[in-house]
């Protein structure tokens, strides 16, 4: 018995990865221009970042989650933005110059933005483009 089914035809593949970098490069720039000390010197500044995010959040987070899991716990999951943080500061340092992030509190509120955020959009955009398959 399948519950639930998380294929996705090969059609919107390419579709939905171009529509999520471009919502993900206008989050990041609407993050720019909200947060003082987060700063990505333009558009396509904001794809190269959206994409070494995406690729950050599926190679590199799942190690951070592990090695985090016992300070997770300890504090009852309060310290698990603070992960996000880690893969943004990470991207920050892989870019350079064109993508700067100050301190650890204002990634802090930049994660929970962007998070917020790309759940909006995608909800709102991403869905309606490939048409309610995801």
């Amino acid at each position: 018995m399948v519950i639930y089914n998380n294929k996705k035809s090969p059609n919107w593949t390419i579709v939905e990865l171009i529509s999520t970098l471009v919502i993900n490069a206008i989050v990041l720039l609407m993050a720019t221009s909200i947060f003082k000390g987060f700063y990505i010197s333009g558009f396509w500044t904001g794809i190269l970042a959206a994409l070494i995010i995406m690729v950050l959040n599926k190679t590199v987070k799942p190690f951070i989650k592990v090695l985090a899991l016992p300070l997770t716990i300890y504090t009852l999951g309060l310290f698990y933005p603070f992960i996000n943080v880690i893969i943004l500061k990470l991207a920050s340092i892989i870019i350079g110059s064109n993508f700067i992030i100050d301190g650890w509190l204002v990634p802090f509120f930049v994660s929970i933005f962007i998070s917020f955020m790309n759940i909006t959009l995608d909800a709102l955009i991403t869905r309606q483009i490939v048409g309610g398959k995801k």
